[in-house]
């Protein structure tokens, strides 16, 4: 009889020690957060901008939120110096000629102008389930407010022999004043650092520069829309990214990967 209880008691103190050990298992797995893991090895399509992120365009004139959306206003004055600046309000400290290496450069007629752009980006950007083409005008933002422009120049044309008028930080203004960067923005670069995150598009995906893990980054790295997914330094659990190269289209393919918000002057 006395065997017997000690076998039951036995029996039992396993049984909860099975019991604590699964429990125990349970609490070691990933947590999930919106149907995705929040271990560091897991990459996602999307994820959420944080307003600090989007604090990081240094030139705008404000950030803040509004419900799921990023509003960013901005002037697209480049911080830097410009051969674009001749004759205007800032030449005084702004103006500096052509000094790049293009031996083709021609200062083209328009001159750079104030700009009241409102960026409204979404924060949560996933992949839309039909995609459209980028229009002419700001695609996108980069850090200092400058606006992003695709690969084509007026009425679609190549960017040939519009890119013999970008000045040394690869910028230009157009018939408005409206300054922007169809190429990599270089004064940003040189800032920043070449594989540093430059800007975001409008669908709120962001744009990196040429450089990842110290290799240069080429079309063929990347997919139609012109990038990828992985961990970044911002999304360490990844997300899709564009990366400017230097080989057309420059920033970005064929159209938005994501559903495009909108840019207002």
């Amino acid at each position: 009889m006395k065997k017997s209880v000690i076998s039951i008691f036995i029996f039992a103190v396993n049984v909860m020690l099975l019991v604590s050990a699964c429990g125990n298992e349970s609490d070691l797995s990933p947590t999930t957060t919106s149907g995705t893991t929040t271990s560091t090895t897991t990459t996602t399509a999307n994820a959420t901008t944080s307003l600090e992120i989007f604090k990081k365009i240094y030139g705008a004139t404000e950030v803040y939120l509004e419900g799921n959306y990023a509003i960013i206003k901005t002037n697209g004055l480049p911080d830097h110096k410009s051969p674009y600046y001749k004759d205007t309000q800032w030449a005084t400290a702004k103006y500096e000629a052509y000094n790049g290496t293009n031996t083709k450069f021609a200062l083209n007629p328009n001159r750079i102008a104030s700009q009241s752009l409102v960026f409204k980006i979404p924060i949560n950007p996933t992949k839309a389930s039909s995609t459209s083409a980028t229009p002419l005008g700001p695609i996108g933002v980069s850090l200092n407010g400058v606006p992003f422009f695709n690969q084509y120049a007026a009425m679609n044309a190549p960017l040939t022999n519009e890119v013999n008028g970008f000045d040394q930080y690869n910028g230009h203004p157009q018939q408005q004043g409206q300054y922007h960067y169809h190429v990599e923005p270089t004064y940003l670069t040189a800032q920043k650092g070449k594989d540093a995150l430059l800007g975001f598009l409008l669908d709120g995906f962001p744009v990196y520069g040429p450089l990842e893990k110290g290799k240069t980054v080429t079309n063929s790295d990347l997919d139609g829309f012109h990038g990828h997914t992985h961990a970044t330094t911002e999304y360490p659990n990844g997300i899709y990214h564009y990366h400017i190269t230097d080989a057309d289209p420059y920033i970005n393919g064929n159209g938005f990967y994501g559903t495009a918000g909108t840019v207002s002057k």
